[in-house]
C-alpha cells in the first residue's frame, strides 16, 4: 500500500543541500530576535515600543519559517514561501521606513536600515529562502522514506 497523502512517508525534505544552511541560519536568527526583543519588550520597552514589537514579531516568523523547514512537506514549503515572502516585504518596508523617518524609531530592530545590525542577513535569507523552496519544488527531491512503501 502506497500512501498518497502529505504524510511522512510522502513528505518532501527541504533540509536538504542548501536547506540545512538555510535551517541553521533562521534557527540563529530566532535566538537573536526572541532574545533581544524579550530582553528589550521586559526592561525599556516605553523607549522604543514599535520597535521592539517588531523584532519580537520578526522572532515568530524566523520561527515558524524553521519549524516549515524542518517539517518538511508540500504544505510546509507552501507556508514558508507565504512567510518568507511576508517576511522579506517587513524587512523592505521597516529598513525604508528606518531610512526616510529615524525618529519613529529610538532603537533598532532585527530589520531596521535593512537588517544592517545583523550583516544585512534579514534582507539576503528570505530571498534566499524563496529561491530555495521554488527550486526545491521544481527538483522533486526525494521523499523523507526513501524505502519502498510497505503493505
Amino acid at each position: 500500500m502506497t500512501v498518497t497523502d502529505d504524510g511522512p512517508r510522502s513528505r518532501q525534505k527541504l533540509i536538504r543541500g542548501p536547506g540545512i544552511l538555510l535551517v541553521w541560519l533562521y534557527g540563529v536568527m530566532v535566538v537573536g530576535a526572541v532574545s533581544r526583543s524579550a530582553v528589550q519588550i521586559s526592561t525599556d520597552f516605553h523607549k522604543a515600543p514599535l520597535a521592539y514589537t517588531l523584532s519580537a514579531i520578526a522572532g515568530v516568523v524566523y520561527g515558524f519559517i524553521t519549524y516549515s523547514l524542518v517539517r518538511g512537506g508540500e504544505t510546509a514549503r507552501k507556508a514558508a514561501l507565504v512567510c518568507c515572502a511576508a517576511e522579506l516585504v517587513g524587512v523592505l518596508a521597516v529598513g525604508t521606513w528606518t531610512l526616510a523617518e529615524p525618529s519613529a524609531f529610538p532603537d533598532a530592530t532585527v530589520w531596521s536600515d535593512f537588517g544592517m545590525g545583523y550583516l544585512f542577513i534579514p534582507v539576503l535569507l528570505p530571498v534566499t529562502a524563496v529561491f530555495w523552496l521554488r527550486t526545491s519544488r521544481s527538483q522533486g527531491g526525494p521523499p523523507e522514506s526513501e524505502g519502498p512503501a510497505r503493505d
